[in-house]
């Protein structure tokens, strides 16, 4: 094997992040040794690094969730990235393209497919999971949600329209020239690898300007969600480490004091079981009819806990870790970033 500091993914995140950085987000989440080990940019090493950009900035952003990793590192444990989550809006969105098509154009050419779409009937969204063809297991899933509009009320529909119509496109015509060479060829050269990384990451943000106050109340009242995308836009809503024991976790976490989910999600199959710590607040603004800013204390990102159990896998035969997601789950866990969660 290579010695690290030469392989395509340290020197890709060397270049993005940083060598110190690099070295510290090599050590603590648990990657493939094909993509540890090799020296071509390919696209399983260009979304291996991109995912750990994004994991970096959720904790950044998520104080419990920065202590809980950690916490990991120091006894020698290394996080297992299951999945990140986000959050889009399923209509015109200015140049941004509409819900999940925002994001399906970023990872299919890293090599991610869309392998479930879950209906969140209760809060009026749908989930789409993207899972990598290469390693489905290993690489993290992309759970990416959309809202849908619609099913809302009039003047809800016009509040979203005001906040979203206006999105940004963020891709710009150098990275998407990266990605279709990426999708065509299989890789890229390191530095350009690097810069794509880098723009890729930059989409997971809020492309539209700050909500305006009114706007803001018209869609908490209705979906909670929604009024989350008009602060934290298409930013990750939650990483997930994928644990073995997650009562135990649950135990231990309580014990240090930190703010977590009432109880476990179970899915309907017995086979997946989450929980969450409680989204860190931040501070956001919003704007008043006369054109200042007020600053609000809103639900930001968190930090979830994951545990799969394998079954039998009918179309091969043979036992596989279950990769799915549960609906119920999926709306319990999004209770996280309500302003007033109830269990």
């Amino acid at each position: 094997m290579p010695e690290l500091r030469t392989t395509a993914l340290c020197d890709i995140l060397s270049r993005t992040l940083g060598p110190g950085e690099a070295k510290v987000l090599l050590t603590t989440v648990e990657l493939p040794a094909a993509i540890i080990a090799s020296t071509v940019a390919d696209r399983a090493v260009v979304a291996a690094a991109l995912a750990l950009v994004l994991f970096r900035g959720l904790l950044e952003r998520v104080p419990q969730g920065d202590e809980y990793v950690e916490d990991q590192r120091r006894a020698g444990r290394r996080i297992v990235f299951d999945h990140g989550a986000l959050r889009t809006v399923a209509q015109p969105c200015g140049l941004l393209p509409a819900g999940r098509g925002a994001f399906s154009r970023l990872l299919e050419p890293l090599g991610y497919r869309r392998t479930a779409v879950y209906p969140l009937e209760r809060i009026g969204m749908t989930g789409h999971a993207y899972t990598h063809e290469e390693f489905p297991e290993t690489l993290p899933q992309y759970f990416v949600s959309e809202l849908h509009p619609e099913r809302f009320s009039p003047g809800f529909r016009a509040a979203v329209t005001r906040i979203v119509g206006d999105s940004r496109d963020p891709l710009h015509s150098q990275a998407a020239g990266h990605l279709g060479e990426l999708a065509w060829s299989g890789h890229l050269p390191r530095r350009e690898a690097a810069c794509l990384v880098e723009d890729l990451a930059n989409c997971f943000d809020r492309q539209h300007n700050a909500p305006n106050e009114a706007d803001y109340e018209i869609l908490l009242a209705e979906s909670p969600e929604m009024a989350w995308i008009a602060t934290e836009g298409n930013a990750f809503n939650h990483a997930t480490d994928r644990v073995a024991d997650l009562a135990r976790l649950c135990e231990e976490q309580r014990r240090l004091g930190r703010s977590l989910k009432d109880r476990i999600e179970v899915s309907a199959s017995g086979r997946i079981r989450q929980t969450a710590f409680r989204a860190a607040p931040v501070e956001r603004g919003l704007l008043r009819p006369d054109g200042s800013v007020t600053v609000r204390t809103v639900p930001g990102s968190f930090f979830e806990f994951i545990n799969r159990a394998s079954h039998l896998d009918v179309a091969t035969g043979r036992m596989a870790l279950d990769l799915g997601f549960d609906s119920a789950n999926a709306q319990g866990i999004f209770r996280m970033t309500s302003p007033a969660e109830e269990e």
